[in-house]
């Protein structure tokens, strides 16, 4: 049987670690061929693209940071010149601070609304250009936004800001035979998440959900590849929280 993903390119930012890396070594496992986006850290990307080729996959590397309009205009046409089309637009790339309001920045402000609204809008905008029909675009937001937690109210504030561009673009994508979802993943096992959190607090997380661990990168990919499928085709507009029975 043909692997579900044959023929697609999907374009994956933030591709080089976490749920990015994860989902991005899951769709080429599924057939398509990927595009793993990084900022920095190359060599992690090019490990990523070196476990996908070793499989039998097809994949390759690009650089640039989506906080700037004019890489992300670079990153789809590069992966466009490579590939010649894109199927698939993962928008993983995030950043994250968790603070009282009171330590809250300018600069904190500034830094995640470039890069977790601005970046994901304008990623979104070139998929209008260039997404092929029946394509797929999957927003990545969080759990939290179906709760209180405090210290997560910037962060917050920057994924409610993309479930509603998933909400409203969905009846502009819909004519082009697209469909634009939001996965909203619960205290997953990523860099991320464990950066600034004591033992004591990832316990607490931890115990929040139904089954008593936190999700995995592989939890997340798996609810992505779903969103994918020709099944889920009658799908759109919407966001899923996927938590374990977190909230």
């Amino acid at each position: 049987m043909a692997l579900s993903l044959t023929g697609k390119v999907a374009l994956i930012t933030g591709g080089s670690r976490g749920i990015g890396e994860k989902t991005a070594v899951k769709l080429a496992a599924e057939g398509a061929t990927v595009a793993v986006n990084y900022v920095s850290n190359k060599n992690k990307a090019e490990a990523v693209v070196e476990r996908i080729t070793t499989q039998g996959g097809k994949a390759i590397t690009v650089q640039g940071n989506i906080a700037n309009v004019e890489d992300i205009k670079r990153i789809f046409s590069t992966t466009l010149e490579a590939f010649g089309k894109i199927d698939i637009l993962i928008n993983n790339a995030g950043a994250m601070v968790t603070k009282p309001i009171d330590q809250i920045t300018e600069e904190d402000f500034d830094r995640l609304f470039a890069i977790n609204v601005k970046g994901t809008y304008f990623a979104i905008k070139e998929a209008y250009r260039y997404l092929e029909e029946d394509g797929r675009i999957i927003n990545l937001s969080t759990s939290v936004n179906g709760n209180m937690i405090p210290t997560y109210s910037l962060y917050a504030g920057t994924k409610g800001a993309v479930e509603q561009f998933t909400r409203q673009l969905a009846k502009e994508f819909g004519p082009k035979n697209i469909t634009i979802n939001t996965i909203a993943p619960g205290p997953t096992a990523t860099e991320l998440f464990f950066a600034g959190k004591t033992e004591e607090q990832i316990e607490i997380y931890k115990n929040n959900n139904a089954f008593h661990r936190l999700g995995t990168p592989e939890d997340i990919g798996d609810a992505i590849s779903l969103l994918l499928s020709r099944e889920a085709s009658w799908i759109t507009g919407q966001t899923l929280r996927v938590n374990g029975g977190f909230i």
